[in-house]
């Protein structure tokens, strides 16, 4: 499982920093910039909501063997593109492939350790994101020593290393595939894929955990994308300085992907975790908004505490579902809402900048999502769960909580 998460960032941040090399051999502009950089979330979105439907026919290692490959066939065809849209067309097939590769991690995690769900959860969260640092920092070097295409398509060697364990669960495992109603441990029914698929789209749980998993990556997507700018515009601060300061805002979020999963599990309530995820980025976007010379350093740590809400919403998929095909529908529901949300942040933070020639606007924007975090956060900390909403009867508490 880790090997897994190792491979579902590393593409997405691989081409951005030697867009200049690869331009020499694969003519480039801002709008051909623009969709690349819009394609991990589009994809992202597209294969969460598709893979539960895939899972209907295909076991959960097979699916992910098949995501793997794809990631492979799609490193390997960035780095022999000739054209634009062969660059386009692989990276869609890599970030298709990591889209079903996102969905599919929690479900595993339930079926091979439900009893330690938080330890393994925060292991593959801060996995996922100490990987997604790697590429900016070795793009460039790597390109300069080789080329533009070692640099792109290197990162398919770890995506076959994280086949082979795949492979031998698989044929060692020589189960015949669930039947479409089986009874589970705690004595709740599991029903059909497409039937627990549809009604995902029906719970309100289902809908507040996409929301807040939404708004958390519209956060982050927008920071991402525009922090260094905002912050030379602001802050007074240079460009090397920015880039040291997105650095920090990225590197807040490692401990707090090893902590939050296993404090979600532990707590009585996880709505102390909503309510300092909401807070913080509450006091972060303001300090940005009110004095951005000032103390800068302090305002873009509580907004880097914000997405502490992401390692919290994986887990929650889990901890939210009783069955392991509530918890595939509710991951790839999660996921496809939110990173459809989440896609539309630089795009109207960076129109409410062009349209403004400042960022006074963008950050209220951004202010302006702190409350549907908070509302939405505190919908899911109530202790119930997915498949309750339509097995009446049972118990609505979770064991976890």
């Amino acid at each position: 499982m880790l090997l897994v998460a190792v491979n579902l960032r590393t593409a997405v941040a691989a081409l951005s920093p030697i867009f200049a090399a690869i331009s020499v051999d694969v003519p480039l502009n801002s709008l051909s910039i623009g969709v690349l950089g819009t394609l991990p979330p589009l994809c992202f979105a597209v294969f969460g909501l598709l893979t539960p439907l895939f899972q209907r026919h295909l076991r959960l290692e097979s699916l992910l063997l098949i995501a793997l490959a794809a990631m492979v066939l799609g490193d390997v065809g960035r780095g022999l593109s000739g054209s634009y849209w062969m660059l386009a067309a692989s990276s869609a097939l890599t970030f298709a492939g990591m889209g079903t590769g996102n969905v599919l991690l929690p479900p595993l995690v339930k079926k091979y350790f439900p009893d330690r769900i938080g330890l393994v959860t925060s292991l593959y969260a801060t996995v996922m994101a100490l990987f997604s640092l790697l590429p900016p920092l070795i793009a460039v070097p790597l390109s300069d020593a080789t080329n533009w295409r070692v640099s792109v398509s290197m990162w398919a060697v770890f995506s076959i290393i994280a086949v082979l364990p795949w492979i031998g669960l698989l044929v060692r495992d020589r189960r015949a595939t669930p039947q479409a109603s089986v009874t589970t441990v705690e004595g709740v029914i599991e029903e059909p894929d497409a039937l627990i698929m549809g009604r995902a789209w029906h719970s309100g749980l289902a809908w507040a955990l996409g929301i807040m998993f939404g708004i958390t990556s519209l956060n982050v997507y927008a920071m991402f994308a525009w922090l260094p700018e905002l912050l030379v515009d602001n802050s007074g601060v240079t460009e090397a300085q920015a880039g040291t300061l997105l650095a920090l805002y990225a590197s807040v979020g490692i401990p707090l992907s090893l902590v939050v999963p296993v404090l979600a599990v532990r707590l009585r309530s996880i709505s102390v975790l909503v309510w300092l995820g909401a807070l913080s980025y509450l006091i972060g976007d303001l300090g940005l908004l009110l004095v951005p010379a000032t103390a800068t350093w302090v305002w873009i740590i509580f907004a880097g505490l914000g997405p502490l809400l992401f390692p919290l919403s994986l887990v929650l998929i889990n901890l939210r579902t009783r069955t392991q095909a509530g918890s595939v529908a509710l991951s790839g529901f999660m996921q496809g809402v939110g990173y459809l949300i989440g896609a539309i942040g630089p795009l109207l933070v960076g129109v409410l900048h062009q349209l403004t020639g400042e960022w006074t606007l963008a950050l209220v924007f951004l202010l302006a999502t702190v409350p549907i975090i908070l509302i939405a956060g505190l919908i899911v900390a109530r202790p119930r769960m997915l498949e309750d909403g339509w097995h009446r009867g049972r118990p609505r508490t979770s064991p976890y909580t």
